[in-house]
């Protein structure tokens, strides 16, 4: 099993960064840049995480408090993943900022870190404390939920991104037991490999719609919604 994971996660780490430089040095405008921030953020976040797990796999030593502290930063960076692909989502799709929805966004961003910032996550010991599991999720899954439902109402809009809303709705559907429970179930722990495939697929559709745009853009063509 650690071979296997171990490979799956730095497969993973290397495609998302790489992913996102590429999508950096294509991007034609603003949507495309904050795409390859974006697949940036979410590779080179995880990795504070990941790399000392494939690493407890393989070293003698004890990766407590770099587990713990990976989770931190990882929750962090994924959180403004988030926020990232909320302006994607208004950049992408020519839609008019809403003060409302926009405050919302970061509203929740924010309260989600700060609960992150609590001493009660107990991030050096690498806790599992069920309770402050559920407390730092509750505003991300509000995020994620408001981000879910604008890609929903895009989903007729844009053939690459028709399938977004439901790589979003997948990840958060595989995260939360984790979240929750994989510290009375450790075993919950594999549904994480579900989640990471359904960011692979987001990351993949960033690349897919910079290379289309830029092929757009190269013809001379109007770059629409529609990728039309």
């Amino acid at each position: 099993m650690k071979y296997g994971e171990s490979t799956f996660d730095i497969l993973y780490l290397l495609f998302a960064v790489v992913s996102g430089i590429v999508i950096l040095v294509k991007a034609k405008d603003r949507p495309g840049r904050l795409m390859g921030i974006a697949a940036l953020i979410l590779g080179c976040g995880d990795a504070f995480h990941l790399v000392p797990r494939v690493l407890n796999y393989f070293i003698d030593a004890d990766f407590t408090a770099a587990l713990g502290i990976g989770k931190l930063v990882t929750s962090v960076t994924m959180t403004f993943f988030y926020v990232l692909l909320y302006r994607v989502w208004l950049g992408y799709f020519r839609e008019t900022e809403k003060k409302g929805v926009t405050a919302a966004v970061w509203a929740l961003a924010l309260i989600r870190v700060a609960l992150c910032a609590f001493p009660q996550n107990g991030w050096l010991s690498n806790s599992s404390d069920m309770t402050w599991g559920v407390v730092r999720n509750v505003p991300f899954v509000a995020l994620g939920a408001l981000i879910c439902v604008l890609y929903f109402k895009k989903r007729k809009a844009d053939r690459l991104f028709r399938p977004v809303w439901i790589y979003i709705l997948l990840s958060f559907a595989f995260y939360i037991p984790v979240a929750v429970g994989a510290g009375l179930v450790p075993i919950l722990g594999m549904l994480m490999l579900p989640k990471t495939v359904c960011y692979i697929l987001l990351i993949a559709t960033f690349l897919f719609a910079v290379a289309k745009r830029g092929r757009q853009s190269g013809d001379g063509k109007r770059i629409t919604a529609d990728g039309t």
